[in-house]
């Protein structure tokens, strides 16, 4: 009996660029040494797709949602719920979950959406004062990883969810500007204005743990919605598997699409995350079930820094750390296929996402994909390369069936 094929999806989160002038008007990825990035390149397929439909907002949640084989204008209810499945959270019908980042937010200004990447254990104690000392009917504080947690507001007593923003959408700009509108938002905005004063009380008992990360000013709440109802994938396309991410929202989304999360000690989702133990859990889930969705957050982080030669390290890393052991391990099984691309494109000059179309690679093994790989090969991994493939999927859900299928109609 023929082995079951084994699927991979490698997610280099923001890994798209604009052309930047230090580089020579290169993209990153056009610049960066990538080699085992452009052997797929060079043995694959590759082309160009569209994971955040017109009219959408370009979030990691969207773009995330079709990478994942789903359409977002039919699944998607808000990022905070996503998350909130990832850690356990219950939700009834009538809650509504919120995203609450812990921020920067001194003089009014959105200084940093991450408090420098505050340690997490410096996160926990801040929430835990924050649900003792704010006292608001419904309202439940949920501690996660570094900068992110989540509030849920149970029993929802308004028909529409309020308007907000993303704060890494805003870096360096007034927040007055943004603050959550609509209904529901005088409950948002008071939680945010008495944060202030309970996370500079909350520093003294950071101070006498020694456990002081981070620079927190604020929590920030975004990205507010309902609790999803997404089809399996192994009722879709009976494969069962892992998400391997140290964002919640990978792993909700995955925990909605029947997936289980492999956890790893000492991901961050930054620079100095855990590569080689997601490496190693990679090699142990796609022993077991039939699909692993490997994610790396770091070039993501380093664009909405706005700094090229964080970026330029993480895609690096990701090529080094990642991608190559990978190819090592997915060589041993006779029947393969990897999907290799970022979710959006996070440019440095930006410094927040955009809707633009990504690049994407399928690789396989040698019996997969021939008569496509002679058409669509492209000389290396990058934007522009990819691009002269003329390859083009309108609609980036559709790129799991087509891995899954073997064929690209």
């Amino acid at each position: 009996m023929r082995e079951k094929t084994k699927y991979v999806i490698l997610l280099g989160d923001g890994m798209a660029d604009l052309p930047v002038p230090e580089l020579g008007n290169k993209t990153i990825l056009e610049f960066a040494k990538t080699p085992n990035m452009d052997f797929m390149a060079k043995n694959g397929i590759c082309g160009i797709t569209q994971t955040v439909p017109a009219g959408m907002s370009p979030g990691s949640d969207t773009a995330n949602l079709s990478v994942f084989g789903y359409d977002p204008a039919m699944y998607y209810t808000g990022r905070a719920p996503l998350e909130a499945l990832s850690m356990d959270i219950e939700l009834a019908e009538g809650d509504v979950a919120f995203r609450c980042n812990i921020v920067d937010a001194s003089g009014g200004i959105m200084n940093d959406f991450t408090s420098s990447h505050i340690d997490s254990r410096f996160t926990r104690i801040v929430i835990e004062e924050l649900a003792q000392n704010i006292k608001i009917k419904d309202i439940e504080f949920y501690p996660g990883v570094s900068y992110r947690n989540i509030v849920v507001w149970r029993n929802y007593p308004y028909d529409n969810i309020a308007q907000t923003t993303p704060p890494h959408d805003i870096q360096t700009k007034e927040v007055r500007e943004f603050l959550p509108s609509g209904e529901g938002s005088e409950t948002l905005k008071e939680i945010m204005s008495l944060s202030e004063e309970i996370i500079r009380s909350s520093k003294k008992i950071i101070d006498s743990r020694g456990l002081y990360k981070g620079n927190p000013h604020s929590v920030w709440l975004w990205g507010g919605g309902r609790k999803p109802s997404i089809e399996p994938l192994s009722s879709k396309y009976g494969i069962t598997g892992y998400t391997i991410s140290a964002v919640d929202l990978i792993h909700g989304i995955g925990k909605a699409a029947g997936l289980s999360p492999l956890f790893v000690e000492g991901a961050t989702g930054y620079l100095d995350t855990n590569y080689k133990g997601k490496v190693n859990a990679l090699a142990k889930g796609i022993g077991e079930r039939d699909f692993v969705f490997l994610h790396v957050e770091a070039p993501d982080e380093s664009g909405h820094e706005g700094n090229i030669e964080h970026k330029l390290q993480a895609i690096e890393d990701f090529d080094s750390k990642v991608v190559g052991p990978v190819l090592e391990i997915m060589s041993k099984y006779p029947s393969f296929r990897i999907l290799l691309m970022p979710d959006h494109p996070t440019p440095v000059k930006v410094r927040t996402h955009t809707g633009d179309p990504v690049l994407f690679c399928i690789f396989s093994d040698e019996n997969s994909f021939m008569e496509e790989r002679i058409k669509f090969a492209a000389r290396s991994f990058d934007e522009q390369s990819a691009s002269q493939t003329s390859l083009f999927v309108s609609k980036a859900c559709n790129l799991l069936p087509i891995m899954i299928n073997g064929k690209l109609s």
